[in-house]
């Protein structure tokens, strides 16, 4: 298989959207002073200051300086207003920002990136795959991979909370319940040993 350049664009967002919870999280405890909690609608704002910045100056710039691929600023189709494509289009960015909400509210609501990263990132493509397979059905239809796909995505995010809620009960056990039950793991080692 040849390495193609819509290939270049998924490692980049892969790698954008992989560090974009952990390095949230850490704006959040820093702009609040070492609880998350305490930063998340100042973090919001810095998001929303880094939207305008990648989202309205850098196409801005492009269409200006003529680099991006002959797009002009335009959103006539024949003489009016393609208002389809600018509600469409408006309506993708309202739901990119209501995600980053949601993502910073699950962080001040005392959620920690190791789980919601892989909640998110299982959970929104499985919502993304089943919208566009019902929206922009492919002709010749989807194999069992696919659905397998989405399948193993799911069961993913369903370990990673099952995982957490062992995590949970684990911290919520006494300090000397922990100790006995590690003591008597060594114990049992121990005599399986001898």
């Amino acid at each position: 298989m040849k390495f193609e350049l819509w290939q270049a664009f998924v490692l980049g967002t892969v790698l954008a959207w992989g560090v974009y919870v952990p390095v949230l999280h850490e704006g959040q405890k820093e702009l609040g002073d070492g609880k998350p909690s305490a930063g998340s609608v100042r973090a919001f704002l810095c998001v929303g200051l880094a939207y305008l910045l990648t989202a309205v100056v850098i196409p801005l710039v492009l269409m200006a300086l003529n680099l991006s691929g002959g797009e002009k600023l335009t959103f006539l189709r024949g003489d009016s207003v393609n208002w389809s494509g600018v509600v469409f289009a408006t309506l993708g960015g309202v739901a990119g920002a209501a995600g980053a909400l949601g993502i910073i509210l699950a962080i001040k609501s005392g959620g920690k990136p190791l789980y919601i990263v892989p909640l998110v990132f299982a959970g929104a493509p499985i919502v993304s795959s089943i919208v566009s397979l019902l929206w922009h059905p492919p002709q010749g239809g989807v194999d069992w991979k696919f659905f397998a796909g989405i399948i193993l995505a799911a069961a993913g995010a369903g370990l990673v909370l099952y995982s957490k809620g062992q995590a949970d009960v684990q911290q919520a056990r006494p300090p000397a319940a922990q100790g006995a039950l590690v003591g008597r793991a060594g114990q049992a080692a121990a005599s399986q040993h001898h």
